[in-house]
């Protein structure tokens, strides 16, 4: 239950923090879903939440 929480939490700011993060190039990987819908934009970052969970992952390994 605590990673689905998890999980959820860090889509949703990944999905508040896209256009800051299309910059650097997450938001637009292969898994990421984009698509618009009654005239907004909408953003679901899967593929950039495993990348970015990982990679925090390996840096709480390493520390």
């Amino acid at each position: 239950m605590r990673w689905i929480l998890t999980i959820f939490i860090a889509l949703c700011i990944l999905s508040s923090a896209i256009p800051w993060l299309q910059k650097l190039g997450i938001g637009r990987l292969p898994g990421d879903i984009n698509f618009k819908m009654f005239g907004k934009e909408i953003n679901i970052p899967i593929a950039s939440t495993i990348l970015i969970g990982t990679v925090i992952l390996l840096i709480g390994k390493l520390l």
